[in-house]
């Protein structure tokens, strides 16, 4: 993302007062910034109307993604994290972003009824292959005509990138920021099979831009009869 838009952002995520926490200001900086995933996501999305539902939402990032994108469909962003939602709404409602709601939920244990586009990003590495195939099952049944499902996520592989991405995550939930271990990386296979199995057109390409992850982008969609 630019760096007009990325500091516009960070700034609403600044702390109000001058001794205040500065943590979400320079990590949405910094990751707006360096992180291909929001261009990736904003470019799948671009052209659709229908509503998102942000399975893993963190500080709800991808909805002020969206508007400075110009896309205004209705967003809904959950996660397991109570004080990144709390955090993230409080930023939301002090931007006067329209149509948008963040909300605490457990997508291993549960997701909410909808109808439009779905985006996992950074989340499958958390879930047991079991919860893996079982939410996308779920979502893929989500995906309205013409909704899209966008995910973001690291692959296991045998690469040098694959066991970067494994050391990540497992740093980030050692210092805090993230609340879960990283539990399995799927395949690329394996989400191929489920999801065309579920009755969704795959489409998937590497997302590195200049990190040293194993990312990858996959956006699929409805298989419509001709």
């Amino acid at each position: 993302m630019d760096r007009a838009r990325s500091k516009a952002i960070a700034r609403a995520f600044a702390p109000r007062r001058l001794l205040g926490n500065r943590h979400d200001f320079f990590y949405t900086l910094i990751k707006l910034r360096s992180d291909p995933l929001y261009p990736g996501v904003l470019a799948a999305l671009r052209g659709t109307r229908a509503p998102v539902l942000d399975l893993g939402c963190g500080l709800g990032l991808l909805a002020h993604a969206l508007r400075q994108d110009g896309q205004e469909q209705c967003y809904r962003g959950v996660d397991i994290d109570a004080a990144k939602i709390a955090r993230g709404a409080r930023v939301a409602a002090d931007c006067g972003l329209r149509d948008v709601r963040l909300e605490v939920m457990d997508v291993g244990v549960e997701t909410p009824d909808h109808s439009g586009s779905v985006t996992i990003l950074d989340v499958l590495q958390f879930l047991s292959p079991q919860e893996q195939d079982a939410l996308l099952v779920k979502v893929a049944g989500m995906i309205a005509p013409r909704g899209r499902l966008v995910i973001r996520t690291g692959l296991q592989d045998e690469t040098g990138r694959s066991r970067t991405s494994r050391v990540s995550d497992h740093f980030a939930n050692l210092v805090g920021w993230m609340q879960e271990r990283p539990r399995s990386y799927p395949t690329a296979a394996g989400l191929r099979g489920t999801l065309e199995g579920a009755g969704l057109q795959v489409s998937l390409a590497p997302l590195y831009g200049n990190t040293p992850f194993n990312n990858w982008l996959l956006v699929a969609t409805p298989d419509l009869p001709a």
